[in-house]
C-alpha cells in the first residue's frame, strides 16, 4: 500500500496523496523504544485511577482498557506534545493552527471488546472536504491481526454512507505495523478496533486535533492551570489551547492584544 512512509524520511507529497485516496497513514519508527517504554508504565497509574472513576459513576460497561485525558502534570502526556510528532502534516490537513481535542488512550485486553470495537468514525455529521478533525492512534505494542490490528476502509472517508457491516470487515486494510508508530486519519473514515486474541495487550495513544475555534473534549488549560502557563513552551501552550481561551468575565475579556485569551491567528 502507498500509504505506509518511514516517519524519518517520509515526504509531504506523499503524506497529502495518500490522505486524499486512502483516508489514513501510517509513518514507521517515530518514536524511540525508550519513550514507548515511558508511556506503557504511566498508563499502568493513569488506568487505575480512571477505571476507579467509571465504575464509581456507573458507566464502566464497554469501557474496559479505556483511558481518556491524558494531559496531566509529571507524565508522559507534556513531553509528547513537546516533541510535534508530524506538525507540519497536522497544520496542512486542518488549514493552519491547530490545538489538541483529546489526548486518550486504548489497553485492548484478550477477547475485550470496549466501544471502540465497533464500526464506526470519529464525527457525528459528515464533513466532505471541509477538514475539522483528524485523529492520530500511536502504537504502543506491535499491531498484528492476531492481538487486533485496527480496521480501516480505505477510500469511505469521501463518501457519507454508512458501509454495510459484512461488506466492511470483507474489504476493510488492517493498520498492521510496529510499536512506536503513529497513524493519522480523517475523521471521516469508517473504521474499527480488532479482536486481541493474544494474551499480551494491545496499547495505543489515541488524539484527536482541530482547528481551535472547535471546542475542545476536556479544558486542559483549566486542568493545568492557567499559571502553568510560564513553564509551556509555545508549542505547548498552541496545542494544549492557551491561545483559544474564553474570556469567563469582563476583565479577562477586555486587554489589550497580547493579553487576550483568544488570539487573532486562531480562525
Amino acid at each position: 500500500m502507498k500509504n505506509r512512509l518511514y516517519y524519518g524520511e517520509r515526504h509531504f507529497e506523499d503524506f497529502r496523496v495518500a490522505m486524499r485516496d486512502y483516508g489514513w497513514v501510517i509513518f514507521e519508527n517515530a518514536l524511540d523504544g525508550d519513550f514507548v517504554a515511558t508511556i506503557n508504565e504511566d498508563l499502568k497509574e493513569a488506568y487505575v485511577k480512571r477505571r476507579a472513576i467509571q465504575e464509581k459513576n456507573g458507566i464502566s460497561a464497554n469501557m474496559t482498557g479505556t483511558l481518556h485525558h491524558l494531559v496531566e502534570k509529571g507524565n508522559f502526556s507534556l513531553p509528547f506534545i513537546e516533541k510535534m510528532y508530524c506538525a507540519d502534516e497536522l497544520a496542512y490537513f486542518l488549514g493552519g493552527n491547530y490545538i489538541l481535542n483529546g489526548f486518550n488512550a486504548v489497553i485492548q485486553l484478550q477477547q475485550e471488546h470496549p466501544y471502540l470495537s465497533n464500526m464506526h468514525r470519529d464525527v457525528r455529521t459528515f464533513m466532505g472536504d471541509t477538514k475539522l478533525l483528524v485523529q492520530m492512534i500511536v502504537t504502543l505494542d506491535d499491531f498484528t491481526p492476531e492481538n487486533g490490528a485496527t480496521y480501516f476502509l480505505s477510500g469511505s472517508h469521501k463518501t457519507d454512507i454508512k458501509p454495510n457491516e459484512a461488506y466492511f470487515y470483507e474489504n476493510a486494510d488492517r493498520a498492521v505495523t510496529p510499536k512506536g508508530s503513529i497513524i493519522l486519519f480523517d475523521s471521516n473514515i469508517w473504521h474499527a478496533a480488532g479482536e486481541n486474541k493474544m494474551i499480551k495487550p494491545r496499547r495505543a495513544l489515541t488524539l484527536g486535533f482541530t482547528r481551535p475555534f472547535i471546542k475542545p473534549q476536556m479544558d486542559y488549560p483549566r486542568v493545568l492551570g492557567y499559571d502553568f502557563i510560564d513553564q509551556l513552551s509555545a508549542d505547548q501552550r498552541q496545542v494544549l489551547g492557551y491561545n483559544s481561551r474564553i474570556p469567563e468575565n469582563l476583565d479577562e475579556y477586555y486587554q489589550p492584544i497580547h493579553l487576550r485569551m483568544y488570539k487573532s491567528d486562531q480562525g
